[in-house]
């Protein structure tokens, strides 16, 4: 801009008598601003958009929905999408593509819901695909689907209440009058201002059934007949029996759902399927090729997104030799093939927002619908009412039709025919009207008498109406019996399936771990150290706490398990490369803590189970002692606590690792040692076996140490071997003790 342009704008706007470019700024308190302007917007939010009401509808579904069943597309042709879209706009001030955007998520070809509402031809695209668009909406045609038929039954019988349109041209219905809980069957999402709505969808036949059971027994089990959500992606529920009670009673809370994928050995390809209804596809693919980028995944050649109108369908190619369940379960965890739904049960009730479980959401429907019922039946009623009352009216005529033709013809203006009917017959003006309003050809007496006849079957379903008004559980039986017919007409298959956790195989390939020799010490508290071969060399004595002393010490390697045996007849699991390499000089690793154990648990022994191919022995103070399979600790799944890992009749004195048939050595508390061979024992593969007596105890004594021969020192071995058991053993004399032998058996505690 030209420098003296510039100034005569600048000129313009400093200015104050310059209408429009200078005005005065007014002060207003941030609280009224949030109150006048921020308020509205947020309820209009909350009431008017986001969250859906008992009927399960947001007002955006209600509208289009209300608009085709105007329209008469409930039993009529399909029309234009754009046609469908510029009708709503009526009801919906919310523009076109708004409007095209709900139709969309309410179709069938979308499928994103079970039980859609509106059945589509075109291009509607797909739910779980971000890059399949769908077409414009000049392309695509639509109409209600049978299912509306339960959506507006009756809605034309006061069944819910009206209310004017936006620009008061039109009413439409604060509610639709659905058959069936369609807040549980839908799945429902909105974020309005400060709260959010997430509703999982449920099978349409599982919560009929379980409505019904509901109606009958308020204290019913929920979980008989409505396990689970079910949605319309399939898949696979992770099912926590405890997970589901805690959303099924509060409403809030989540669950893992995972895909379902098939090998294909003739092309070496994983062929994924269905896919958890929280993800799409694409969202799928890019991850899996970023960790491929990251070198993270290196077991895919390709990926392919083949998904065509026969359904949903990614391919992986896997490479030569890959098993394919580790490298699913390796992408469970690393992609969104496995995802969490997170529930929040947030629904408008009266206009206010409130979170529900399941029963209560059951509960407030119920109360809904039987007052919505109860409307109808009362509509009903008075109809017939109505119409018994123009009967009676009528029968009066019988007495004299030749009366009634005179009084008419001779009745110079048409204003006194129904003064002149109503003194004539003694009837009222209703029924005054309706006769002279029947056409000349009907005014005899066969006519007359089949009308009339109607008159007692009215008589007898006003009874019955007036009945059931009056009657709760009659009421709840017409609701059971429309649910009945709903169930029966629209049976669909649950999609989503269940798998238990304990169900899943916990395969996935871990990272390599360092490999190198390491010794092990634990001491009497339970402080374990690692240490390298290295930093032995280079330590001097070993560190302890105060009153505490080595229990033991073995080499191993840092990628071998350990087994954690404790006073709670419990074995902890865990890798030695979790543990910190340390130093003597160092207290170590507690392991109450690391493991996470018991409150008051204390750590009896460590064993490095190798392979898991051989046996230990553990032994008891009753004098019994087990021989027990290594492999009876090995677990399919991650577990890092075995309960009941051994037997509980008797406390557990000390667990000896066999590397082959060798003498292990036990000592009584009243001093008598005895010598055996472990062939003696026979190995079990049951953990809990209570063992075979070894050492014969005198009463009130009991069985303290027991260990492998070759880690004492014993002078006179024959003094002390037998060769059969149980044996009572002999007292250890002081000639026969080494010093070996003291370090290891006499150490105090």
């Amino acid at each position: 801009m030209p420098k003296k342009k510039q100034e005569t704008e600048n000129r313009k706007f400093n200015n104050p008598n310059v209408i429009g470019l200078h005005s005065e700024v007014l002060e207003q308190p941030i609280t009224e601003t949030l109150e006048t302007n921020y308020m509205p917007y947020a309820m209009s939010v909350i009431v008017s958009r986001a969250i859906p009401e008992i009927d399960g509808f947001k007002p955006s579904h209600r509208k289009l929905l209300y608009t085709m069943f105007k329209m008469g597309l409930l039993n009529g042709p399909r029309q234009k999408s754009a046609n469908i879209v510029g009708r709503t706009m009526q009801l919906n001030p919310h523009g076109d593509a708004a409007i095209y955007d709900t139709m969309v998520r309410l179709s069938a070809g979308h499928e994103a819901l079970l039980t859609p509402f509106i059945d589509s031809k075109g291009n509607f695209g797909k739910v779980y695909s971000r890059d399949m668009s769908y077409a414009a909406s000049r392309y695509t045609e639509a109409r209600l689907s049978p299912i509306c038929n339960e959506i507006f039954r009756d809605i034309d019988k006061d069944t819910v209440d009206f209310t004017d349109s936006y620009d008061g041209t039109q009413k439409e219905p604060t509610l639709l009058p659905t058959a069936f809980p369609n807040v549980l069957v839908s799945a429902n999402s909105g974020i309005a201002v400060g709260m959010a709505s997430e509703i999982c969808g449920f099978n349409l036949n599982e919560v009929c059934a379980t409505t019904i059971a509901y109606l009958r027994d308020p204290e019913c089990d929920l979980f008989e007949t409505l396990p689970a959500p079910d949605f319309s992606t399939g898949g696979e529920i992770v099912y926590d029996r405890g997970e589901m009670e805690a959303i099924y009673e509060t409403g809030r809370g989540g669950f893992k759902i995972r895909s379902r994928w098939r090998y294909v050995p003739k092309e070496n390809i994983i062929e994924v399927y269905e896919i958890p209804y929280t993800t799409t596809t694409d969202i799928i693919i890019d991850k899996i090729v970023d960790l491929s980028k990251q070198g993270k995944v290196r077991e895919i050649n390709d990926i392919r997104d083949e998904t065509d109108l026969s359904g949903l369908r990614i391919a992986i190619d896997l490479k030569r030799g890959v098993d394919p369940e580790k490298l699913m379960q390796k992408l469970f965890k690393m992609t969104t093939l496995q995802d969490t739904f997170s529930c929040n049960f947030n629904i408008l009730l009266a206009g206010s927002p409130q979170v529900m479980g399941v029963r209560q959401i059951l509960e407030e429907w119920t109360a809904w619908r039987i007052e919505s019922t109860r409307r109808r039946i009362f509509f009903d009623l008075q109809k017939k009412k109505e119409k018994l009352h123009l009967l009676k009216g009528l029968e009066r005529i019988l007495l004299d039709i030749d009366k009634a033709i005179e009084i008419i013809r001779n009745t110079e203006q048409e204003a006194d025919v129904v003064p002149n009917l109503m003194v004539g017959f003694g009837i009222d003006e209703v029924q005054a009207n309706f006769v002279a309003d029947i056409r000349l050809r009907n005014i005899n007496r066969e006519y007359i008498l089949k009308r009339t006849a109607e008159t007692a079957d009215l008589e007898k379903d006003i009874a019955e109406l007036e009945a059931t008004l009056n009657n709760r559980r009659k009421i709840k039986a017409v609701i059971i019996g429309e649910l009945q017919k709903i169930n029966e007409k629209y049976k669909t298959p649950r999609r989503t399936e269940l798998v238990y956790a304990n169900e899943i195989p916990e395969t996935v390939e871990e990272e390599p771990v360092a490999d190198y020799p390491v010794t092990i010490f634990l001491s009497k508290e339970g402080y374990l150290k690692k240490i390298t071969a290295q930093s032995l060399r280079m330590s001097g004595e070993q560190k302890f706490k105060e009153n505490d002393a080595l229990r033991l010490s073995f080499e191993s390697l840092n990628s071998r398990d350990l087994l954690v045996f404790t006073d709670r007849q419990q074995v902890y699991k865990a890798k030695l490369a979790d543990f910190d390499d340390t130093k003597a000089s160092l207290l170590g690793t507690y392991l109450p803590t690391k493991l996470q154990m018991d409150e008051g648990e204390k750590v009896l022994s460590v064993v490095d189970p190798g392979d898991y191919s051989r046996d230990i022995v553990l032994f008891f103070e009753n004098g019994k002692a087990a021989r027990v399979a290594l492999s009876a600790y090995v677990t399919k799944s991650n577990r890092k606590k075995l309960v009941n890992a051994f037997s509980d009749k008797s406390p557990l004195v000390s667990v000896v690792l066999l590397q082959e048939e060798t003498n292990l050595v036990c000592v009584s508390s009243d001093s008598r040692m005895l010598v055996f061979n472990s062939s003696l024992l026979t190995a079990k593969t049951g953990k809990a076996t209570q063992g075979v007596g070894v050492m014969s105890l005198k009463k009130q004594k009991k069985l303290e140490k027991a260990c492998l021969l070759s880690e004492i020192t014993l002078e006179n071995l024959a003094r002390y071997r037998v060769k059969t058991i149980p044996a009572a053993g002999s007292i250890l004399k002081p000639e026969d003790r080494g010093e070996k032998q003291l370090s290891l058996l006499d150490e105090p505690g």
